[in-house]
């Protein structure tokens, strides 16, 4: 099988709309039911929500957990997460999985755990990279993605989409039955 994959240039949100052109074309060559998008004030999952409304995909927004930038407080604007669910798509809002309780007892204790290591690891292909296998995670624990299917992950590096992977998900209690299939874009940087 010979597939194209394509790097840009630079990370960031000037790549969302080119990721958006690969994932439609992507859905509509491969017919995959499933795609994760990382959406941390929700403007990168209302574009995918409104392109992908009435595509007969699950299409799961990942955000930020609440408490993620400063207590009490969820960067997803009110009016994002109604038009993202009013075009179809989930929202899901919890614990990232390799950053919330370690990260606090690295900062305390000034220690390395395991799951900071992995998400250092994974960074080494690129922080959008970390996040798509991360986000499918979270949606597997959710409920709202079926382990062990062929499932589109798009995030970024910072605002926006830059990476974009075909993954077999998997639940994060067998983040070692998780399969990233296919790099199908990402930033060289």
């Amino acid at each position: 099988m010979q597939k194209t994959a394509t790097y840009f240039e630079k990370p960031g949100q000037d790549n969302t709309r080119e990721c958006l052109d690969i994932v439609k074309k992507s859905v509509d060559e491969f017919n995959y039911k499933h795609i994760v998008v990382a959406s941390t004030t929700g403007s990168t999952g209302l574009i995918f929500a409104e392109a992908f409304k009435d595509k007969g995909v699950n299409l799961v927004i990942v955000t930020h957990s609440h408490g993620f930038k400063e207590p009490n407080s969820i960067e997803l604007t009110a009016e994002a997460r109604e038009r993202i669910q009013a075009a179809g798509a989930v929202i899901y809002t919890g614990t990232m999985i390799t950053h919330s309780l370690e990260t606090s007892l690295a900062k305390k204790f000034s220690g390395v755990y395991p799951t900071l290591l992995v998400a250092q690891s994974l960074r080494r292909f690129g922080e959008g990279a970390k996040v798509c296998c991360e986000i499918v995670m979270m949606a597997a624990d959710a409920g709202l993605m079926p382990e062990g299917e062929e499932t589109i992950a798009v995030a970024g590096t910072g605002r926006g989409a830059d990476t974009v992977m075909l993954i077999r998900t998997a639940a994060s209690k067998r983040f070692l039955d998780l399969r990233v299939l296919e790099i199908i874009a990402k930033p060289r940087q």
